[in-house]
């Protein structure tokens, strides 16, 4: 068996992990990947085919270095059940308040909280699409990430054509203390998140990976809570506004990045 390691100047969150593995998967030689984002290198343990795996990587344009190649003694890959339990409970955490600020945005006007709902559900969609991985066919896989990408994007460019709308017309101030009292219970909900995959100890990268991408969460959730925070001083739904428009930009900047899972 061989270990190959390269570095991989454009990966940086989960959506490029899941658009290599999928790539990847094409490579039935490929035996195990393991991912380390925060310094960017990518490890395969395959059998030969060396060269095949690096021209796949260079089609998807990510700045792919091939690093070093060595021989080393066959390892058992098995899968861990106990870290897929806990990407499933990351999921349901992501899915229950993607609902519970989806609603309370809607009702409360609030444009940051409705922001908000949508890129948990971007999360989720990541992490099912990371569980999906694992098993199943490589056309299922691309066509789930093709509706989802589709899905967002139609979402986020609706949520920024409305942050436009209020802007203009200057529509009524959202409820700030919908927008605190819900971002503080989305925080809570990364946070325990963050102690579960922290608590896993696991440094393997999907692991590594949604550790990132909740950590991302936690600093939007307290922006729509200074954005709130804000809509109570200024008596000006600017700042709900601002938030809003911003986390809009995030998800449908992680949308184009799993639509190119499908492609």
């Amino acid at each position: 068996m061989q270990k190959t390691i390269f570095e991989i100047s454009q990966m940086d969150c989960p959506s490029e992990e899941n658009l290599i593995r999928l790539k990847l998967a094409e490579i039935s030689e490929i035996k195990n990947l393991d991912f380390d984002i925060p310094n960017r290198k990518l490890i395969i343990f395959h059998f030969s085919k060396k060269e095949k795996i690096g021209n796949a990587l260079a089609k998807l344009k990510l700045g792919e270095k091939h690093l070093e190649t060595s021989e080393v003694e066959n390892q058992d890959f098995s899968e861990d059940k106990m870290q897929r339990k806990l990407l499933w409970t990351v999921l349901l955490i992501n899915l229950i308040f993607f609902i519970l600020e989806g609603l309370t945005g809607f009702f409360s006007k609030s444009m940051g909280l409705i922001a908000d709902s949508l890129d948990m559900l971007a999360d989720a969609i990541v992490y099912g699409i990371s569980i999906l991985a694992i098993g199943g066919t490589i056309r299922l896989k691309k066509n789930i990430a093709k509706i989802a990408g589709y899905f967002q994007v139609i979402l986020a460019i609706l949520g920024f054509l409305e942050v436009i709308r209020r802007f203009v017309q200057d529509v009524e101030i959202p409820i700030f203390s919908t927008m605190i009292i819900i971002s503080i219970f989305a925080l809570i909900g990364n946070g325990i998140c963050l102690f579960l995959l922290q608590k896993s100890k696991s440094s393997e990268a999907h692991m590594q990976a949604s550790l990132i991408f909740t950590s991302n969460d936690v600093i939007i959730n307290l922006g729509v809570i200074v954005a709130g925070i804000l809509v109570y001083n200024l008596k000006s739904n600017l700042p709900d506004l601002i938030i809003g428009a911003i986390v809009f930009i995030l998800v449908l900047q992680g949308a184009m990045k799993i639509l190119s899972l499908s492609k």
